[in-house]
């Protein structure tokens, strides 16, 4: 048992030294891509320029899309019977955020939350419920922002995104197919089990995966969640209702946050509605893609499709817009990540003496 655990822990250092490694490589190439070539002296001169009064509440809405989450959790928990003090489901909310922004397609981030919320002794099959449905509704905010720009922002989408048209539609695509294939999931767990399971054996057959029982077991495991998802949904519609309008007020938060670094270097000519539907462009078309919080391609995109928008301050408007809203939101996470891990070892300590 002490080697399993061993060889288990070793696997896990592995994984986190290799993410860790992966995120830096990336960052540089953001970085160099970015930079390159680029008036740096003027782009800080730019920066230092920027009114601090409008750069305050883009850092409070950077936190408030943080909060948000942990509202849901919160009142989701709630729902189960669970009580909990809102700040504790804070920190559930900024390890999630914290291990999202750092890991792959935000891999990271559920299954650390549920680590920590065994630590208040939520039960695995709740807490995995829980956060299914928040991927759910987090991605279905999305796809209706999306599918809303498509439908009623013709002229928007001809004036802004031409050139990145392909990027958005695959993003939206994407997405779109994330959520009918989770929703499927969730309403038709038998069905799609029966499917993935033929689909296992086929592959195991044509020796593209080894023969493993261990496999088998995951899956009716995983499957199981899907189906207490369902019930929850079906015994919890007003819930998910708040949810969903939670999570749209969070996610236009964040996207707002472009709007104050707008208004920081005293632009005009752009409606606020504008700025924020780009911004929720760049969010669809990044968020499926396996990057650690579309870092490179986000910024590429903004480069694209907010030239009209900022002209001549665009480096230094990308670089507060997306400081703010990733690298903020990472630094913000990643302090009451550490914070999280302190409480729970500092508490573990009090109750072993």
């Amino acid at each position: 048992m002490e080697e399993k655990e061993f060889q288990v822990k070793k696997n896990s250092r592995k994984k986190i030294i290799g993410n860790a490694l992966f995120v830096a490589a990336v960052f540089a190439l953001t970085v160099y891509g970015v930079f390159h070539g680029e008036d740096l002296e003027g782009m800080m001169d730019a920066i230092r320029e920027a009114d601090i009064r409008w750069l305050i509440p883009g850092a409070a809405l950077v936190l408030f899309f943080i909060w948000g989450e942990s509202v849901i959790l919160w009142h989701m928990l709630g729902s189960f019977g669970i009580r909990l003090k809102k700040r504790i489901c804070f920190l559930f909310s900024s390890v999630g955020f914290f291990f999202s922004c750092i890991t792959p397609s935000a891999s990271g981030g559920q299954p650390m939350q549920i680590y920590y919320m065994k630590k208040e002794k939520i039960p695995i099959p709740v807490a995995a419920v829980i956060l299914m449905v928040v991927t759910i509704t987090y991605k279905l905010v999305l796809v209706v922002i999306g599918l809303g720009v498509v439908c009623f922002g013709r002229n928007f989408l001809h004036r802004y995104l031409e050139g990145i048209l392909p990027v958005f539609y695959l993003g939206l695509a994407l997405n779109v197919f994330c959520v009918t294939f989770m929703t499927v999931l969730v309403f038709h767990p038998v069905l799609t089990e029966s499917i993935l399971r033929w689909g296992m054996k086929w592959l195991e057959r044509r020796r593209f995966l080894k023969r493993k029982k261990e496999r088998g077991r995951k899956l009716g495991e995983s499957m199981e969640v899907y189906r207490e998802t369902a019930l929850y949904l079906k015994e919890h519609a007003g819930v998910i209702w708040r949810v969903i309008f939670v999570t749209f007020v969070q996610r236009m938060a964040l996207f707002a946050v472009t709007w104050t670094v707008y208004q920081a270097f005293g632009m005009r000519g752009t409606s606020v509605w504008d700025v924020v539907f780009l911004q929720a462009v760049i969010s669809v078309s990044v968020d499926m893609l396996p990057l650690p919080g579309g870092m490179g391609i986000s910024e590429a995109l903004f480069m694209n499709i907010f030239a009209p928008v900022f002209g001549t301050v665009l480096l230094p408007a990308m670089v507060l817009s997306r400081g703010m809203g990733y690298y903020g939101e990472l630094l913000i996470s990643a302090f009451f990540t550490i914070a999280a891990q302190l409480y729970y070892t500092f508490r573990r300590a009090e109750k072993r003496g």
